[in-house]
Order: structure tokens, then sequence, then C-alpha cells
């Protein structure tokens, strides 16, 4: 079993860490540019959410400008265990409406009811809720209520209401990070690993994959709305 905790401040360091290993560990799960292992600019985006994760969890001190919350699944017969944990961003004019940001369970304890519990201690609080997903994982959220509303770019927005909220939402910004020495420096490592050619065909590789995804997208909302 579990217990949920939510956090509006940083977690604990130790709880922090494997919250960051999760990102990792699942990031072909949870990233909106799923590679596998085997693209040579894996390492790279892997590096980039985890950064952007760990950027949304330092940003929850009261003293930053951030609306990130944290909701957090405890193994019952040790606390100190994370089990699954899902990072949202309320609206800061929108008291009903939150944004999903990002999700994931422990492998060893998913099908238990976790995610299903997270998302509606979520959605207690911020009632009208969006996500956005790959195609595959859209029957996943219907089950739990969310509503598809369209595609954008490689992932289906969805809702749990009809229509996004006109709140707004603090979003990380990812340009620092690819622009930050460090994303430099493991793009330079893994061109000196991997040399030009494997590099320009990883690139490419990626892009046909967002393509792929982009259609799939599509699809499914155009099949969805001529559905309803």
């Amino acid at each position: 079993m579990f217990t949920l905790a939510h956090l509006s401040n940083p977690p604990p360091e130790s709880l922090k860490s494997q919250v960051l290993q999760m990102v990792v560990d699942y990031f072909s799960d949870i990233s909106p540019v799923p590679l596998t292992p085997s693209n040579p600019l894996y390492q790279l985006y892997q590096y980039v959410i985890g950064y952007e994760v760990h950027l949304y969890l330092q940003a929850m001190d009261s003293a930053q400008e951030s609306t990130a919350q944290l909701i957090l699944a405890l193994d019952d017969e040790d606390p100190s265990q994370v089990l699954g944990f899902a990072l949202y961003l309320p609206s800061r004019d929108d008291p009903d409406a939150c944004t999903l940001a990002y999700m994931a369970v422990q492998a060893s304890h998913r099908r238990r009811g976790i995610a299903r519990a997270m998302l509606q201690h979520m959605i207690a609080r911020h009632p009208h809720a969006e996500l956005a997903c790959a195609a595959g994982k859209v029957p996943t959220f219907e089950a739990l209520g969310f509503q598809v509303l369209a595609a954008r770019g490689p992932q289906v927005l969805m809702n749990t209401r009809d229509h996004s909220s006109d709140g707004m939402i603090a979003v990380q910004d990812l340009t620092p990070i690819f622009q930050s020495i460090e994303v430099r420096q493991i793009h330079a490592y893994l061109l000196k690993q991997n040399g030009n050619k494997a590099m320009s065909d990883a690139e490419r590789n990626r892009d046909y994959l967002l393509d792929q995804m982009e259609r799939q997208a599509e699809a499914l909302v155009k099949e969805r709305l001529i559905r309803h």
C-alpha cells in the first residue's frame, strides 16, 4: 500500500533524489521526445528533462516565483521510499485550473492504483486539469476522466473539461538549459564518441519519430472528434 504526500515546498534531498532518479529511469515514458537508449541523443535529452524537473523542484521554495506542486506516493511500510510522483503547475489566476507536467510510477508498483490516486488528488484540488501525452497513452487518461481536446505537435492535449482554461501557467523555459555549458559539453562528448554521421543520423531519427508521433496525434484527435 501507499500514502500520498502533497508538497508545496521543495522535498527533502532524499526524496528529491529519488524523484530525479525516476525521471532519468523512465525518461522514454515521460518525455515529449521519447528517444530510446539506442539513439545517441538519448543522454542529452535525459539530462535536459532531469535538469528541468530539478529547476521546478528548486523553484518550489516560497522565495521563488513558482507555482509548482508535487504529489508523492510513499511506501506505507517505508515512507522514505518514493513509489511515484506527479509534478503539476496550478494556474496563477484560475484556482480551478492546473497542468500536469510529469508523472511516473516505479515499474515494480504499477497497476496498483498509484497514478489514479495521484491524479484524483490533483483534480480534487484543481478540477480543471490539463495534460499532454503521446497518442498511445490517451486511452489510459480517458479512463481517468480526461477528454481529448486537440493535437499539439507530437502530443495530444487532454483536459477534464471540454476546453482549456484561460488562466496562466508558469512553464519552465528550456532555452537556457539547451544553451547551457553542460549541454554543449554533453553534445561535444557524444559527437566525439559517436562521430558526425552517427549524430546526424540520430537527429534524423529523432525528427522522424516526432513526425510519426505528430501524425498519430492528429489521426487520433480526428477519430475522437468524429466519434463525438
